[in-house]
């Protein structure tokens, strides 16, 4: 594509032709690129490993309740959530995440003008020990080009917005091999 199918702006930089024509060159080098990775296919494969299925419901079945905060689930926030929203609180393997970015400069020159930013989930729905380990951060969205996405950043993160709005409006059924019982 050469536009944007939303706002119809441009996917290159536009820069003038060397001749004193005036003529705007329509392609050369992308703005911008997004490489988004889809966390829906993700969530499925996690709930598919027994083990990790039954990580993803220890904030509920392993979690001591003793008025300290040593999971996200005993803070005040989670809980203001748990009752403005009573039917997500039902089912203990509805996910809650944590969302993460900071730019970067791939190539560890400060001199180039190139950022990159990656946009990390974090799964609060397991330990606190395991919620931080490489294992359960989830790459979902990497931004890059010459310039950081600023106050825009919410343009790049519209795909996994509507992966958001699928699994909160009409969810997806995913088995839970946790509870498989082989004999």
């Amino acid at each position: 594509m050469k536009k944007c199918p939303k706002c119809g702006s441009s996917r290159y930089k536009q820069k003038r032709n060397s001749e004193d024509s005036g003529q705007i060159e329509k392609e050369g080098f992308a703005l911008k690129v997004v490489w988004y990775l889809p966390i829906v296919p993700r969530l499925k494969r996690l709930f598919a490993n027994p083990k990790d299925a039954k990580n993803l419901r220890c904030h509920v079945t392993e979690r001591r309740c003793d008025k300290l905060l040593r999971h996200p689930a005993d803070s005040m926030q989670w809980k203001n959530i748990d009752k403005e929203f009573p039917k997500f609180d039902e089912e203990c393997r509805n996910i809650c995440f944590g969302l993460a970015t900071d730019g970067m400069n791939p190539f560890g020159n400060l001199s180039t003008n190139h950022s990159c930013w990656p946009i990390i989930l974090f799964i609060y729905n397991l330990s606190s020990g395991l919620s931080m380990k490489r294992k359960y951060m989830m790459l979902s969205v990497m931004i890059s080009g010459p310039k950081q996405p600023g106050n825009d950043i919410d343009v790049y993160l519209n795909p996994l917005l509507e992966d958001f709005k699928l699994l909160w409006v009409d969810g997806v059924e995913v088995f839970d091999f946790s509870l498989l019982k082989l004999s």
